[in-house]
Parts: C-alpha cells; sequence; structure tokens
C-alpha cells in the first residue's frame, strides 16, 4: 500500500457500516483498516499507528468508552471520532471529555464522515506542526512560523501576546482562509487556559432552529423529541476557550441570549428553572466586517460591541505578498515529504504566477494550489503546474462588463438579468475554486444553502470536479 496516504482506522462490529465507511474513505485515496472489535483494533494500533481512528461506542467485549481510554494511553495526540446512535449521545460527550475529537451521530452521510476525517487530520497536523515549532524555537512566534513573517502577522503577533492572558472577550475578522482560527488557537495556547479545552463551534454550518441548543445544551423534555439531557458547546469549554466561527450567521433572538450569557457570565439551558455558572473565554470570528453589518441592520450593535473588547484583523493573502512566497515553500516541503516527491523548488517564472494571483481563498488556496503542483510535478514547479491558475492575468476574468450587453439587441430587463447572470457565475466558480470544489464549504461563503447552490451550478453548467482539492 502507498504509505503516503492517511491511514485511517475504522472500529465497528456491524459489517454494513464498516464496509460503507471503507468505501466512503479509499474512495478519497485514503489509506483505511478496520476491526470488528475493540480487541484487534488495539492490535493493530500497536502494530502501525494510523493518523485517525473512527470508533464506535457500541462494541462486544472491550466497549467504546474503555478502548477510547486505551487508545489515549498509547497515542494521547491521535484523533478520535466517536460513532454514535442517537441514545448514545450523552456517552459521546462524556468521550469528548475524555480526549475524543469529535463525534457523529449515525446514520452518518459520507460528505459528513469526510469532512470531519480532514478536519481531524488538519488538526493532527497542527499538532505535529506546533511541536516541531516549539523544539525549534522555544514557543517564539508560533504564528510567524505557520503564517508568515511580513510585518502584518508580526503586529497580529503583538497583538495576540497583548490580549492572550486576559479575559477579554476578541473578536477576528478577516477573509475565508486567512487563518482565523490558527489566530484563535494561538492565543488560547498562549493563555492561562491553555490546559482547558478549546471548543471551535462553526456558526454557519449550524441550522438556526439547532444553534441555540448547540450552544446552551438543553434538558429532557424541553422540546419533542429531547429524550435526554444535552451539554452544550459552553459547558464543554468549561475553564477554556470557546471559538465561535462564522458569528455573523446567528439569528439576532440568539445574539441576545449570547449577549446575556457573557455579561452574566451564565447559561440558560434549554427546559431548565435556573441558569447555570459558566467560566468560558469567547473568541470570535467574522470574514465580513460586523460594523457593516451593524450599519446594515444584519447585526446587534450592542452585542457587537461586547464582542469587540478586543479586535484583530488578519489581512488577507494579496495585502501580504512578502509571505506568498514563503508560505509556498513552506506547503512545498510539507507536501513533497507527505507525498514522497522530492522536488527541487519553485520556478523564477511560477513564482511570478504565484504573485500575480489575486488569492480570493487566501492561505488556503495557496496549499491547495502548492499541493497539486507537488503532486504534477517531478523536479521544479512551472507555471503549467500551478493550473487553472491563468499563468497570464494570475486571475480568473471577472464578469463581463453589461456594455457588453448591447441595448440594440436586448432589452433593459434582459441586460439586467444576463448581467446578473454572469455575475453569478463568477461568484459560484471564484468560490469553488477557494475551497477547492468543496459545494458545502462555497455555499457557506456565498452565504447560501446547499440546495440552492446545487440548483445554481446546474443552471450554469459548473461543475464541482472541475476545482479538485489537492
Amino acid at each position: 500500500m502507498d504509505q503516503a496516504k492517511p491511514r485511517i482506522l475504522v472500529i465497528d462490529d456491524d459489517p454494513r457500516i464498516r464496509s460503507s465507511l471503507v468505501d466512503t474513505l479509499e474512495l478519497e485515496a485514503f489509506e483505511v483498516v478496520s476491526a470488528g472489535d475493540a480487541e484487534t483494533a488495539l492490535q493493530q494500533v500497536s502494530a502501525d499507528l494510523p493518523e485517525v481512528v473512527l470508533l464506535d461506542l457500541r462494541l462486544p467485549g472491550l466497549d467504546g468508552m474503555e478502548a477510547l481510554r486505551k487508545l489515549k494511553e498509547i497515542a494521547p495526540q491521535l484523533p478520535i471520532v466517536i460513532l454514535t446512535g442517537f441514545g448514545d449521545v450523552p456517552s459521546a460527550v462524556e468521550a469528548m471529555r475524555l480526549g475524543a475529537y469529535d463525534f457523529l451521530n449515525k446514520p452518518v452521510g459520507p460528505e459528513k464522515i469526510l469532512i470531519v476525517v480532514r478536519r481531524a487530520l488538519e488538526h493532527q497536523a497542527l499538532g505535529t506542526e506546533l511541536k516541531a515549532l516549539r523544539s525549534k524555537l522555544g514557543q517564539r512566534d508560533p504564528l510567524r512560523w505557520l503564517m508568515g513573517r511580513g510585518q502584518d502577522i508580526q503586529q497580529v503577533t503583538q497583538q495576540i501576546r497583548h490580549v492572550a492572558d486576559s479575559n477579554f472577550t476578541i473578536l477576528i475578522q478577516g477573509e475565508t482562509g486567512t487563518g482565523k482560527e490558527l489566530v484563535a488557537r494561538a492565543i488560547h495556547q498562549l493563555s492561562g487556559r491553555r490546559d482547558k479545552p478549546f471548543v471551535p463551534l462553526n456558526c454557519g454550518a449550524v441550522p438556526e432552529t439547532l444553534i441555540e441548543s448547540e450552544l446552551f445544551g438543553y434538558e429532557k423534555g424541553a422540546f419533542p423529541g429531547a429524550d435526554r439531557r444535552k451539554e452544550g458547546h459552553f459547558q464543554l469549554a468549561e475553564g477554556g476557550t470557546l471559538f465561535l466561527d462564522e458569528i455573523v450567521n446567528l439569528p439576532f433572538s440568539t445574539q441576545a441570549k449570547l449577549l446575556r450569557t457573557l455579561e452574566e457570565c451564565q447559561v440558560q439551558v434549554l427546559g431548565a428553572e435556573r441558569s447555570l455558572p459558566v467560566d468560558v473565554r469567547v473568541i470570535a470570528a467574522a470574514n465580513v466586517p460586523l460594523d457593516r453589518e451593524v450599519r446594515a441592520g444584519r447585526f446587534r450593535q450592542d452585542f457587537y460591541y461586547r464582542l469587540s473588547e478586543f479586535v484583530i484583523v488578519v489581512p488577507p493573502l494579496r495585502a501580504r505578498t512578502e509571505d506568498i512566497i514563503y508560505l509556498a515553500e513552506r506547503f512545498l516541503a510539507e507536501a513533497s515529504m507527505e507525498l514522497r516527491r522530492p522536488i527541487r523548488g519553485i520556478s523564477p517564472e511560477a513564482v511570478q504566477v504565484l504573485l500575480r494571483y489575486h488569492w480570493p481563498g487566501n492561505v488556503r488556496e495557496l496549499r491547495n494550489a502548492i499541493r497539486r503542483a507537488v503532486l504534477l510535478s517531478s523536479d521544479l514547479i512551472e507555471p503549467a503546474y500551478l493550473l487553472p491558475l491563468p499563468p497570464s492575468s494570475g486571475v480568473e476574468a471577472p464578469p463581463a462588463d453589461v456594455s457588453a450587453f448591447s441595448p440594440a439587441q436586448l432589452s433593459l430587463k434582459e441586460t439586467a438579468r444576463k448581467a446578473a447572470a454572469e455575475a453569478e457565475r463568477w461568484a459560484i466558480r471564484q468560490a469553488l475554486r477557494a475551497s477547492g470544489g468543496n459545494k458545502s464549504e462555497a455555499a457557506r461563503s456565498l452565504r447560501t444553502d446547499y440546495k440552492t447552490l446545487h440548483l445554481k451550478m446546474r443552471r450554469h453548467g459548473i461543475r464541482s470536479r472541475d476545482f479538485p482539492e489537492s
């Protein structure tokens, strides 16, 4: 087997579920091994450590909870994703307290499985990078190594040092893909809460009807279907840091409840008679300027002021060109090791392509472009290997100017419709390019739902496979 592939271990006693998970992961070029019981799985882990484990809680013999404990003894940093039925959610929450990376309710769709596995791999890679960095630099300037060495990142690092050990609520602003979660994790790691949980929640990925139960938890009987008590993200983050990404997506009613939670340091669990005290530091992130959202009436002004006790702005990659080649070379070294392809470097012509490109997907898009180029190249990265980045202009042409639609040929209404369609098509293509073809992520960046994006892609003849993620 190709040892360059990330190795995933699936532990589930149901042969059908196990086979389905294996097929899903192998289609994405992962190396997959499986086991029907914990004892066999522990032997496999001892012989050859995987990068991620998918672990069912209900297993014959040694149960999943005890298997989790033993796996953490063998490999404390190993990301373990718990698979659970609806009735086992409280057990899954307890498993997260014991060190599980995440949990998924069965049945789980292929896309959700792949998203969580990729995030677990990124989490593990980040931990490995930070560990290597600390051994070299003694915990100095982690963001400088991860995000760049330019003046803008130095200023971000200085801001982090100033605010990390305070209890200020922090707002991180920056475009999608700039590294806002890296900044939040750096703040947590440099704070006095570093030994407590860092709990992220993407507010744009949770339906409005479920967001409050995810944040605050609920009691048994709080609403139809709530047959067990569930802890929210505030309780899971007790003593540590709660990172609320894409906070602009929160409904007004939830913003009001969060404001009260931050002011009173108490959580009102859904269905509970009394509030619970919490000790949690909140870091929020937004990919659009929140003050603009306030002026447009889309975000509460009082909540904005409460969040922005301390604001950190992460500049887009196009505004810090001094970091582009540094990051490209770092991604080149990582991808060369991971893919076992000894690429010598980036040609001067390819460097110019990288510098001219607009990078709408920021650092995430740069990393994808370099990984794809490493896979295609055999010696030196040339402009041709950076496609679909256009080597000449460096960016896909914006939507056609309305002057291209002659009034002699089209009515005013038809002209407006055609211009809008061209703009919509261009925006969708840019979002898919930035997300590496991930339609869920593209939908979030376009602030629309998955179904709408899918229908519009069909209308415009756009295929997600034309924007592969490396």
